[in-house]
């Protein structure tokens, strides 16, 4: 256990760092004031927390770091919990962003895009959305109701004739001068009040445009704007606000039971819940440091930041929170603890689903733990796979031959850890020593930083296995991992040739002469099956994408003066090769960078009789 005089630290706001004998940083905390903070961690024997007792035991030097502010100290704390992510500090394991919706509207006629990132760049961003998927619905929606732009202007303004999305109404081809800069931006106004959460300006607006359209006898421009104002009429209809209000607010719910904490944090847009999140944290300190660490960590991202953000307690540290809150938002942003009243309601449907989440997320862990000792019992394996990885070769006679690896953690994939392998040894085709090379790779990589598997999974029969134990025996790692091949049921006649036959799936093992069969509907070899699918798909679309950038340059490599700088240049301006080949002389002698008679080369190249 560490000890330090406390007559030597400032009474000043800062950062600590707490760090074990071999100098690596165990926790990072902030104070306000760092003595009285340190002084409380010298009387460990009376805090009767479990962390502070297991951080006390293992640190061996404290270092400060003394700032101006307390936001300061907030935000280098939080900065250095990101570079080192010490052990006994919180981490957001989930570390994938929102989906929001960024409009910008300095380009000369703006579009709607779906970005995961929010930044200081001067654009409108909405959100965040609880998926993709339910962005893009609404996406749909706007541009039923107002026809924007899908795609770059240059890319748009190759073509020759406006897109499909014209033809359906669905936009209105700015790219080839269809509808005028003025008349484009009342349709982004109409799209911006929709997304603000004030139809009824759009409403309003619309019904003048038609009222005088029709009184000038134009009539198709009238029944076009009729239709504008139904789809939205209907839309909002289906999208009611659920509650009062007109202002962004995220709601924080909490829910502990023992070490464990469940924090759900819901997300309301112009009166609308439009997304939800929870996160399982290990924490054994007071909720109220919790909370403070939790909400510097998930708004130090590129997230959105609300009008107010809704607490279900006091946290430490809550003025310098709201004050890096509003300079990250660029206005003024409130924190608060309600203890009445509809905010109130809020935050206890907040803290209910936390308690839910966390029902829901132990049955999913204990589900999961069953399927994993299952997985053990008949694989006989050495203890439960916590991660699997699967391998998977695919090449077209020997040309681009490339390798997958599809992971499953504690019975969950993980797409974040999957990777990618091109073959660099092997020429032609041989799947075998491709698998060798890639599991050499790995497993090398994996020795050097300690990072290895419970269980590999290779996708073939007792050939692909027999090369797997055989690199596990050369870097001697045979006790270490156990090991399965999965092969693809056979598929068959009976006796009569009339009726097909399915056999299950076969698992090879080591030293077994007959495969292993699972029970057929089975959680565990559902997972497997998953998993060897997930390989499976992860190579085929990686080898289509090595094999069409190699097709694509083999056409333009054999142009004389078009080396690989001037192939990705031709790339970028016409966007494919089927756009360079279109492309008129006219076209090619007015791409910036481009000599004349390189331009003619490579139109010659296409258009030879």
């Amino acid at each position: 256990m560490t000890t330090f005089d406390l007559r030597r630290q400032p009474t000043s706001a800062g950062v600590y760092l707490m760090k074990d004998a071999a100098g690596k940083i165990l926790y990072v905390g902030k104070a306000k004031n760092l003595r009285a903070r340190l002084r409380s961690y010298l009387h460990s024997e009376r805090d009767t927390r479990p962390q502070i007792k297991f951080l006390m035991e293992r640190a061996a030097s404290i270092e400060t770091i003394v700032t101006d502010t307390e936001k300061e100290a907030l935000i280098l704390e939080n900065t250095l919990i990101k570079k080192h992510r010490p052990r006994y500090n919180i981490h957001l394991r989930d570390d994938k962003t929102f989906v929001s919706l960024r409009i910008d509207l300095r380009d000369e006629f703006p579009m709607p895009e779906v970005v995961r990132h929010v930044r200081k760049d001067g654009a409108r961003y909405f959100g965040p959305f609880s998926s993709s998927s339910a962005l893009r619905q609404t996406l749909k929606e706007i541009y039923r109701i107002f026809p924007l732009r899908h795609f770059s202007l240059a890319k748009c303004r190759q073509r020759g004739r406006p897109c499909l999305f014209y033809q359906i109404g669905q936009c209105s081809a700015p790219c080839h001068g269809l509808i005028s800069r003025e008349a484009y931006q009342e349709l982004v106004d109409g799209v911006l009040a929709l997304l603000d959460g004030r139809p009824g300006e759009v409403v309003a607006a619309l019904r003048q445009r038609m009222a005088t359209a029709a009184r000038e006898q134009r009539y198709e421009d009238a029944a076009a704007l009729r239709d504008q104002l139904q789809a939205i009429e209907d839309t909002v209809e289906q999208q009611k606000a659920v509650r009062y209000g007109a202002i962004d607010q995220d709601v924080v719910g909490i829910f502990r039971q023992g070490g464990e904490v469940e924090i759900v944090m819901l997300f309301y847009r112009q009166g609308k819940l439009t997304a939800r999140r929870n996160y399982n944290l290990n924490w054994h300190l007071d909720e109220g440091a919790l909370l403070s660490d939790f909400l510097a960590q998930f708004y130090g991202r590129d997230v959105l930041v609300p009008d107010e953000v809704v607490l279900p307690l006091e946290i430490e540290g809550q003025a310098p929170l709201v004050e890096w809150l509003t300079e990250r938002r660029g206005r003024k942003v409130s924190v608060m603890v309600p203890q009445r009243g509809e905010r109130r309601r809020l935050v206890e449907m907040a803290n209910r689903n936390a308690g839910e989440a966390w029902r829901e997320r132990g049955s999913r862990e204990e589900a999961r733990h069953r399927v994993l000792g299952e997985i053990r019992q008949h694989l006989q394996l050495q203890r439960p796979p916590q991660r699997i990885e699967c391998f998977d070769i695919s090449t077209i006679q020997g040309q681009a031959t490339v390798a997958s690896m599809a992971v499953v953690l504690d019975g969950e994939p993980a797409p974040s850890e999957y990777r990618h392998y091109r073959v660099k040894t092997v020429v032609g085709t041989d799947d075998y020593a491709a698998m060798r090379e890639v599991l050499q790779r790995r497993l090398r990589r994996g020795q050097d930083e300690a990072k290895l598997p419970d269980l590999i999974l290779v996708d073939g029969g007792k050939g692909q296995l027999s090369i797997l134990i055989n690199v596990l025996k050369e870097l001697q790692l045979s006790v270490t991992i156990d090991v399965a091949g999965i092969a693809k049921s056979r598929v068959k006649a009976n006796v009569r040739g009339r009726i097909v036959e399915r056999s299950e799936e076969r698992f090879f093992l080591p030293g077994r002469k007959n495969p292993v069969n699972l029970r057929r509907g089975s959680a565990a070899l559902f997972l497997l099956e998953r998993l060897r699918d997930e390989a499976h798909r992860f190579a085929i679309t990686h080898h289509r994408k090595v094999r069409g950038k190699a097709q694509l340059l083999s056409s333009l490599v054999d142009i004389p003066g078009v080396g690989a700088k001037r192939q990705r240049a031709l790339l970028k301006q016409f966007g494919s090769l089927k756009g360079i080949r279109a492309a008129s002389l006219a076209e090619l002698q007015s791409m910036p960078g481009l000599p004349a008679n390189i331009a003619e080369q490579v139109y010659r190249y296409f258009h030879a009789s």
